[in-house]
């Protein structure tokens, strides 16, 4: 399990020395988040989308759907009513509590675990054209913009990551892929995504701004929501639904995964939030080891 993590820390920790020795400019996390966000992302989502069946059924899914309800609500009303936030940044923190970093690390940790990625494969959907819409609705209306009925339709017109989601699932659903020429710069794009993000998020702990009132308490407490409340409300749903040891297994360590650097890219790109996505990302992160392995073992079939 602990090879699933290496790359994300090896990766951070270029990204933080390249930033602690100056190599890439004083604004480098804010260019290479940009990057991601108009470019590499967009390209990653299509490119995974247009050849993915799109299924987001069953009760595990739905016991990791209501699970990420809850926490993402929790993490909300924490960061607005506790902690004072506004709402984009308190819509950030709602998605450091439980979006999940479903692609880079929690595959090689469901094949590790489980065995396969099946299970995982629909959380990735669910999270991708579910909950990344809704969190970029809120962040949109959230932050330093005037909201309106025509602003919110024109929304998937201005924002890149939700037109490579949308013609991703419009290839998947007809069946009709690109041409090569147009699909192949595509997947190299779209291979950028994960690695630059990660630099970017190195890159970003070096970067030294004014703390805001309370935000290790607010690190801990949406740290704990991701890795404790999340896995926790999974498993009492899934057992609500009377799922199979197997599913049982399935759902709560997809739950138990840590917060998604994506996170981080977000808040970088509507400027909401950025230190505690930052913070949670890293703590989860690393935290996250050590409630996966006990999950594994309380959980795992004999």
């Amino acid at each position: 399990m602990i090879a699933a993590f290496i790359p994300i820390w090896v990766l951070t920790l270029l990204g933080y020395l390249a930033g602690r020795y100056r190599l890439l400019g004083t604004d480098a996390d804010r260019v290479l988040g940009g990057f991601v966000f108009h470019l590499a992302m967009p390209a990653a989502l299509f490119t995974a989308l247009s050849r993915a069946t799109l299924s987001v059924s069953g009760p595990a899914l739905g016991a990791f759907a209501a699970s990420t309800l809850v926490v993402m609500g929790s993490g909300f009303w924490l960061s607005s009513r506790i902690f004072r936030r506004k709402p984009g940044e308190a819509t950030i923190a709602a998605m450091a509590a439980g979006y999940i970093n479903s692609a880079n690390l929690g595959i090689p940790i469901a094949l590790y675990v489980l065995g396969n990625a099946a299970f995982l494969t629909g959380v990735l959907l669910f999270q991708v054209l579910i909950v990344t819409p809704v969190i970029l609705l809120l962040l949109d209306r959230g932050g330093d913009r005037r909201f309106s009925l025509g602003r919110l339709a024109a929304m998937p017109l201005r924002n890149p990551v939700i037109i490579g989601l949308a013609a991703g699932a419009v290839c998947s659903v007809t069946g009709w892929l690109p041409p090569v020429a147009v699909t192949g710069p595509l997947e190299l794009l779209g291979a950028a995504a994960v690695p630059t993000a990660l630099v970017a998020l190195g890159l970003s702990l070096t970067v030294r701004g004014p703390a805001l009132a309370g935000e290790r308490s607010e690190m801990a407490a949406l740290s704990v929501l991701k890795l404790v409340g999340q896995p926790l409300v999974a498993y009492l749903v899934g057992i609500a639904l009377d799922l199979s040891r197997t599913d049982l297994l399935a759902l709560v360590v997809c739950a138990a995964l840590p917060t998604a650097q994506n996170t981080y890219i977000f808040a970088r790109e509507y400027d909401q939030g950025s230190s505690i996505a930052r913070r949670t990302v890293i703590a989860t992160t690393a935290l996250s080891m050590v409630t996966l392995a006990v999950i594994d073992w309380w959980l795992h079939p004999a």
